[in-house]
């Protein structure tokens, strides 16, 4: 062999090596010991925006872009596509929720739905043009009653069933890359641009804005279950605030570090165990209040970014993606 073409084979093998040890300081998280999620693939280019149920757990609706609207009565082993009949506009769909069989469902261009028995019919309930911004969630309270914010943080109140609504809220916080709602009737929303994070609670006429602790750009925010916030910046970072003072914030967490993939939702399971769903696949967890991380690497061979994580209760979740991927959370997966 010349010299020259020792050189190159040497060189080869030196890039190799290279690419070998970058790719496994990509991938320093453990991996889950067992995948407790069943991908479920439906016919629709759509991308899932909320999932919700009736009194009956057995009885969901999905909705998504493209004017996605999917029904289940299995649990959501199985969906069925209903088609509404919205003449020629193109919808999507931003969220659903029930309270027993009475739902809603929001979206946009502004339009808000409602059914009283569990969506074997809906109506369109008419919208003020003077609305600010498009309905961009809405939470079912109890009969006839519904709370409803728009992508520009305008908040408004029903109590007989969508025929008049009531401003919880002055003025807006502006065009918002996502809005949050804690159980407890809190809001948080992020900039479009996220440079900054507005927080509104009952009582309060304006929303308080507050500036990111970081310099990385802020992607999700929402309150965790004892009532802190919780935040995903670019980079994969993620970051607790104290209960009691919310500009309270702990140190910086990458579930899983030096890596690309930029993380998109965070939801808890119960109050220990929570997971962050994130860009191609990446699904990750911890069982302790994000002390320690995992990863669910039987996911990653699926072709979806994962925008949303639901669970209904604690043994029945969904993480919803694009392009028709759902995950449906399956405990029973899971090693005793």
């Amino acid at each position: 062999m010349s010299m020259n073409a020792f050189m190159r084979n040497l060189k080869q093998i030196v890039i190799l090596l290279a690419i070998s040890l970058f790719c496994i300081s990509c991938s320093n998280v453990p991996s889950t010991s067992y995948n407790p999620w069943k991908t479920i693939t439906l016919e629709t280019e759509s991308t899932f925006a909320d999932v919700a149920f009736t009194g009956d757990l057995n009885h969901g609706w999905l909705v998504g872009s493209q004017a996605a609207l999917f029904e289940t009565t299995d649990g959501g082993n199985t969906w069925e596509e209903r088609k509404l009949d919205l003449s020629d506009e193109k919808v999507s769909f931003t969220g659903v929720s029930f309270h027993e069989n009475e739902g809603w469902v929001t979206g946009k261009p502004a339009i808000l739905l409602h059914t009283d028995d569990g969506g074997q019919n809906w109506s369109r309930i008419p919208l003020s043009e003077k609305l600010p911004g498009a309905p961009y969630g809405i939470i079912a309270l109890g009969s006839q009653t519904a709370e409803m914010v728009t992508d520009l943080g305008a908040i408004y109140k029903t109590t007989n069933g969508g025929k008049t609504w009531q401003a919880l809220v002055e003025g807006s916080v502006g065009v918002a890359r996502n809005i949050t709602r804690s159980s407890d009737g809190r809001y948080v929303a992020v900039s479009a641009r996220g440079n900054f994070y507005s927080t509104w609670e009952p009582g309060q006429r304006e929303w308080t804005p507050h500036n990111r602790n970081s310099s990385r750009r802020l992607q999700k925010m929402g309150y965790s279950d004892k009532g802190g916030l919780w935040l995903l910046a670019r980079g994969g970072q993620l970051q607790f605030s104290s209960a009691d003072d919310l500009e309270d914030w702990q140190e910086e967490i990458y579930p899983e570090f030096s890596t690309s993939w930029g993380l998109l939702d965070l939801a808890y399971r119960t109050p220990d165990e929570l997971w962050v769903a994130g860009g191609s696949g990446n699904l990750l967890f911890s069982p302790d209040q994000g002390e320690t991380w995992e990863k669910d690497r039987a996911i990653e061979s699926v072709p979806s970014n994962l925008y949303k994580i639901v669970f209904i209760t604690p043994e029945q979740g969904f993480v919803l993606g694009q392009n028709g991927v759902l995950l449906k959370y399956e405990p029973s997966t899971e090693p005793a």
